[in-house]
């Protein structure tokens, strides 16, 4: 017979138990989410290149598109505190207006500062129409401990990304995606792309952390209930 003393400590380690095993496949799920991101990604990234359709471009992230146009050499931005290859730089951000009148932002790669911050690399590209491969990202913005004044003198030196602020200073409106220049593609600088999505394997750790404390929690409880 389980002793009177007994059942207040049995209902917190039953809560206890089911907390723990609750969270374990809490991250079970998020490790399902996170690998259907994955999925998605690898999806849209192995398809083919296609004409961009503007009114679809929502639904593009991560797919591979063709862009028509020509960029503007003269309206470039130059987004700051990158890291690289365990290299500080920068992205080159330059406008490609397409043929319908509209712009897109291009990051046309890295660009280590090597200890030089007031020396940029020679950045000028052509005008002349083209048709480049370019991968869809949603712009993500930094988190910034304070605003900072922004020189409109191109090119522009900026620490995050906002393209309703990009599309005042340069008078385009610009589409809400990034576009990242194709790896084999010229005119552009050092290119890496890697979406980030989170680990998968983190939530599938976590997860089995909770069961383990789960199953040590049932064993002590156990071990206690039969001395009682």
């Amino acid at each position: 017979m389980i002793k009177r003393s007994f059942i207040l400590p049995g209902i917190l380690i039953t809560f206890t138990f089911s907390g723990l095993v609750s969270l374990g496949f809490w991250q079970l799920d998020r490790a399902d989410e996170k690998q259907a991101i994955v999925n998605a990604i690898v999806l849209a990234q192995s398809s083919p290149a296609k004409p961009l359709e503007l009114e679809n471009i929502n639904s593009k992230e991560h797919y591979k598109v063709l862009l028509n146009g020509y960029f503007d050499s003269d309206k470039q931005f130059i987004y700051d505190n990158q890291i690289v290859k365990s290299n500080a730089g920068y992205y080159v951000l330059t406008p490609f207006i397409l043929n319908n009148n509209s712009a897109i932002l291009v990051n046309r790669g890295f660009v280590p500062w090597y200890g030089k911050r007031d020396e940029l690399i020679d950045i000028v590209i052509d005008s002349q129409p083209r048709t480049i491969e370019v991968g869809l990202i949603k712009p993500q913005k930094r988190i910034q401990l304070k605003k900072h004044d922004v020189d409109t003198s191109f090119p522009i030196l900026i620490q995050s990304l906002d393209l309703d602020q990009f599309s005042l200073l340069s008078g385009y409106q610009f589409v809400p995606m990034l576009a990242q220049l194709d790896v084999n593609a010229s005119n552009g600088f050092f290119r890496q792309w890697k979406p980030f999505y989170g680990s998968v394997d983190k939530h599938l750790g976590y997860a089995l952390q909770w069961f383990l404390m789960a199953l040590v929690l049932l064993i002590v409880s156990l071990r206690l209930l039969r001395k009682e």
